[in-house]
């Protein structure tokens, strides 16, 4: 196959939106990905109001025309978060006016990101699988794919974006799953669940946690999230009844499941924590989990996907008009964009696994709910679309990228 600009191995969201943004500034990109369209993916399937933010300014700069407002129209507004500690106190914290998250399935949030890259002109390959990185003199260079025979794929960028499990970047000893937390995910539909409403739920307990989000056509995302400290643990679990085992033996959530139907198959992912050494190498650089996972208590995958996305984009384009090497340049860019809430998603995630302090926040916040409420509206990234519904109030106009 003939050689391009980019060739971006994975087309979830941190693909989808690098290789737009490239293709719109006139490269030549090439997006793959070893699973077909539309594909079912584990997730907690919302979008916190951060990450509408971010869908809203690429639309508003004309990369991705119509967008926030495809986004928007096959989903359920989510207005703010209860989350509960291990006792079965809440905290109730909703979004300020006019600032909301909302909640799709992520089948339709790809083959909607998908869709906004085809039509900035990527190419677009599925069912090929990348094998392993083309490495000549120090630089990448392209890619083994496997398909139906095994080919080579050169390409003057790559963008390594598939995911934690990353067989490119792990041979190019970029990311590893990390030693600690060793935590997996269980996620499946269920319909008949009472008590939904336009929240986002996160119930923390001491075994772990467990997520609950509306969906549109009355489905509802259950999610439970448990430490398991051997790799092998997960093939030791009952996975079909785990969800179920799990809110029916919960005194605050069992009453809701009563009449609870499972409506999908069982969904495993983990070990869920990643850890990467550096944002790429000469010839390539990483988005989305395989740069470093966030725990998904927080709902901000999302978030670090779609703007790690445009931040390895960008690194790319500055390399091309440059020189500079672009992993140097990501590097610094998601230290600006992300540390300081990695450091509040490690405290968090620090949190959730100690009892005794999840039983003191549950005290406290009983009390006085203005720490639970920051909390809430820090992980939503509330302040980021406070900032972006600012600017939906102006006339249209190009926004820079760097905004982002």
């Amino acid at each position: 196959m003939n050689a391009v600009d980019v060739l971006v191995v994975g087309a979830g969201p941190a693909g989808s939106i690098a290789a737009t943004v490239l293709a719109r500034a006139g490269m030549r990109v090439r997006l793959l990905d070893r699973a077909r369209f539309p594909r079912h993916k584990l997730c907690g399937d919302t979008l916190n109001p951060g990450t509408l933010a971010l869908l809203a300014q690429l639309e508003r700069s004309g990369l991705a025309p119509d967008i926030h407002r495809r986004v928007r129209a096959g989903a359920l507004p989510i207005t703010g978060m209860v989350v509960s500690g291990p006792d079965g106190s809440q905290v109730i914290a909703d979004y300020p006016e006019r600032v909301c998250g909302l909640a799709l399935t992520r089948s339709t949030l790809d083959s909607v990101l998908l869709e906004a890259a085809a039509a900035a002109g990527a190419d677009i390959v599925e069912g090929v699988r990348a094998t392993a990185p083309i490495v000549e003199h120090g630089r990448v260079r392209g890619i083994d794919v496997q398909s139906c025979t095994t080919q080579v794929w050169r390409a003057t960028h790559v963008v390594i974006a598939d995911g934690r499990g990353s067989r490119i970047a792990a041979s190019l000893q970029l990311s590893q799953f990390a030693p600690a937390p060793r935590r997996w995910a269980f996620g499946a539909y269920f319909s008949g669940v009472t008590g939904v409403g336009d929240r986002g739920e996160m119930h923390l307990r001491r075994d772990g946690y467990i997520g609950i989000a509306p969906l549109p056509g009355g489905l509802t995302n259950v999610c439970v999230v448990r430490p398991l400290h051997v790799r092998s643990a997960p093939a030791r679990l009952d996975q079909r009844a785990i969800i179920l085992a799990t809110v029916n033996r919960d005194p605050w959530l069992a009453a809701r499941f009563t009449s609870a139907r499972q409506e999908s198959d069982v969904s495993v992912l983990g070990p869920l924590a990643v850890d990467s050494s550096a944002a790429g190498c000469p010839g390539a650089v990483l988005a989305g989990d395989v740069a470093g996972f966030v725990d998904p208590m927080t709902g901000d995958g999302l978030r670090f996907a779609i703007g790690g996305g445009m931040l390895a984009a960008e690194a790319l384009l500055a390399e091309a008009a440059t020189g500079r090497s672009a992993f140097t340049v990501l590097s610094r860019a998601r230290a600006r964009a992300f540390a300081s809430k990695y450091r509040f998603n490690r405290a968090l995630r620090l949190l959730a696994g100690s009892p005794r302090a999840l039983t003191a926040m549950a005290w406290l916040s009983e009390r006085w709910s203005v720490p639970a409420e920051m909390m809430i509206r820090t992980a939503g990234d509330v302040q980021r679309a406070h900032a972006t519904t600012a600017l939906d109030s102006r006339p249209p106009g190009r926004l820079q990228s760097r905004a982002w």
